[in-house]
């Protein structure tokens, strides 16, 4: 709402604006685009121009949707669903995301889902059987397998410590 409010105050036109993408009707002029540049950024936001950066973000932003609202309900793996949803091919994307992130996409996806299980756990309100079974884990060992991977502290533990541990997912 925030980033639809700046675009219209500069007389543009936003047809969709969804995470991580805007679509307008007329094209920028650079006064403006140095103005909503400007603007965004006193609001904590920025403008992804190169195409690295735009697909970059598209993947992070497929990931942290699947992750925290989908809960990962994925009817393939993960290079598929990133594969069909950015039209390239995922060695491509893979290769790219390591460059920039100095990560893979994998050890990306698994640290959201590890921050997933860190909020759900401190909620309290579901057993490690139910997170696993949400975030669509095979098992509870292998979740906590992954979790003491991560963490270096076994699920039951870091519950134990009541010290929310997390990190904000734009910090990963």
């Amino acid at each position: 709402m925030v980033v639809k409010s700046e675009l219209e105050k500069l007389g543009l036109h936003p047809i969709a604006v969804e995470l991580g993408e805007v679509e307008i009707l007329e094209g920028f002029i650079d006064s403006q685009k140095g103005i909503l540049l400007s603007n965004l950024q006193l609001l904590g936001f920025d403008i992804i121009d190169d195409k690295k950066s735009k697909t970059i973000d598209k993947i992070k932003t497929l990931i942290i949707d699947l992750v925290q609202n989908k809960n990962n309900a994925i009817k393939t793996n993960l290079s598929d669903f990133l594969k069909s949803h950015i039209h390239q091919d995922y060695n491509t994307l893979s290769n790219l995301f390591s460059e920039v992130e100095n990560t893979t996409i994998e050890k990306y996806f698994i640290k959201l889902k590890i921050e997933k299980v860190k909020e759900l756990l401190m909620y309290e309100e579901l057993t490690l059987n139910e997170i696993a079974y949400q975030l669509n884990y095979s098992s509870v060992g292998y979740l906590s397998n992954q979790f003491k991977n991560v963490t270096g502290f076994s699920p039951t533990y870091f519950k134990q410590l009541r010290d929310k541990k997390r990190k904000q997912i734009e910090d990963l």
